[in-house]
């Protein structure tokens, strides 16, 4: 087995906007060879790239976030244009002028490449480059570095469908290689030492001809990501759905959606959620059919034309093009009840304001599940229409109907909301 030595780079100087970067690690590394690895911290690539802004932290973190994951008093988790999840969106005031604040490279996976030609050019040694940033981990303590840039190196290495030590077939196993680097370069470097830049040797192998994916490689799709949402997501995850496709739907990850509705707040300690799951095609015409001449019906009642009715009446389409409908129900039987009407008003009101907390609970929960839906309210309006065509319990009341799939494109932009325009402060 071929050793592996890990070395830090002493002697490179404190790095000005402008400065040739390839230049300086060539004259303090000169016995580089082919297959090193150099692996550099991302401060110094972004003060070499002018990264380096007069800012506070907290406005320069809300520039370079796409999105925020999560926030916990001062931190603030962040995902940034590149797809990096990490705290403060990279941002970093340590190791540079009061006033100032370090930013990430604008694209580290080129900044990867310059650098490796620049090396190359001046070395003549076949090397690959990484460039690291400081990353905390869910469900573990401490930090560790990451290749957040990645030239000439391969970031990952497949063992799907190698055979293990008792002949079992591997399925699952992709190795990030780039990471491993990092985080054994980070032993040798560090912030208070002052040594940005370890090479790696021993790992010729990993060291490819050409540039390579990068560290790009490394930033799991959104479509794959299970824990993509964080604590700040998961509200606005929640978008109304109303074309799906054909894909079915898991209804175990209904079911855990509908554990979560039953959490909802209730008057009386009571429990008045109820939720007929609408699985077959047939119960699902039935429901709309009898909906639907319902609906009808009222709306001729009501004098409206023929046009205006199928106008109208349109609005109950995602119903049908839904693969799976939730009929969430009141059951109120623990509603108090009073001498006068307005007492007993109140109470029923307390009742389906539990119900909406059930039925946003389960919207959400849905969205965390990978799973588009839609409220629509036609069961309100006919309810006992809709409790005949599925058979529910006595007692039962529909609540509208939820439509829920896989959605069939992505959701609009939401419009932007001002919480103002819906405070007002005593």
């Amino acid at each position: 087995m071929t050793a592996v030595t890990v070395t830090g780079v002493h002697g490179l100087p404190e790095i000005p906007a402008g400065a040739d970067l390839a230049a300086l690690i060539a004259a303090a590394a000169p016995d580089l060879a082919d297959g090193d690895v150099v692996v550099v911290t991302s401060k110094i690539v972004s003060k070499a790239e002018g990264r380096v802004i007069s800012a506070d932290r907290e406005s320069a973190i809300e520039a370079e976030t796409v999105r925020v994951v999560a926030r916990r008093g001062p931190t603030t988790i962040a995902q940034t244009r590149h797809g990096l999840v990490l705290a403060a969106a990279g941002v970093d005031r340590s190791n540079t002028a009061p006033g100032t604040v370090v930013l990430l490279p604008e694209d580290p996976d080129a900044s990867a490449r310059r650098l490796r030609k620049g090396v190359a050019d001046l070395t003549g040694a076949r090397i690959g480059v990484l460039i690291t940033d400081t990353m905390g981990r869910p469900w573990r303590n401490g930090q560790t570095d990451t290749a957040i840039g990645a030239a000439g190196v391969l970031p990952l290495r497949d063992h799907r469908g190698d055979v293990d030590a008792f002949g079992n077939v591997l399925d699952v196993t992709v190795a990030a290689v780039a990471d491993e680097i990092a985080a054994a370069a980070e032993l040798v470097k560090g912030k208070a030492d002052q040594v940005p830049v370890a090479i790696v040797r021993g790992l010729t192998g990993l060291v490819t001809a050409d540039d390579g994916p990068g560290a790009a490689a490394l930033v799991r799709p959104a479509d794959q990501d299970m824990f993509r949402l964080g604590a700040a997501d998961v509200l606005f995850a929640r978008r109304t759905v109303r074309e799906f496709t054909d894909e079915p739907v898991d209804v175990e990850a209904v079911r855990r959606a509908i554990a979560a509705a039953v959490t909802a707040p209730a008057p009386h300690h009571s429990q008045p959620w109820r939720f007929a799951v609408v699985t077959s095609a047939a119960a699902k015409t039935r429901l709309l059919d009898a909906m639907l001449e319902a609906w009808i019906t009222d709306l001729r009642g009501d004098g409206f034309t023929d046009e205006q009715i199928a106008r109208r009446t349109s609005r109950g389409e995602p119903l049908r093009r839904a693969p799976l409908l939730i009929v969430p129900c009141l059951v109120a039987d623990a509603a108090h009840i009073y001498p006068d009407q307005r007492r007993n008003a109140s109470e029923r009101t307390m009742f389906a304001v539990a119900m909406g907390a059930g039925v946003q609970n389960l919207l959400v929960a849905l969205a965390v599940e990978g799973l588009g839906s839609c409220w629509i309210s036609s069961t309100l309006f006919c309810g006992p229409v809709a409790s005949a065509a599925l058979g529910l319990p006595e007692g039962w009341e529909p609540m509208g109907a939820v439509g829920v799939g896989h959605a069939a494109a992505p959701a609009a932009p939401r419009p932007p909301r001002d919480p103002a325009d819906f405070i007002v402060t005593r």
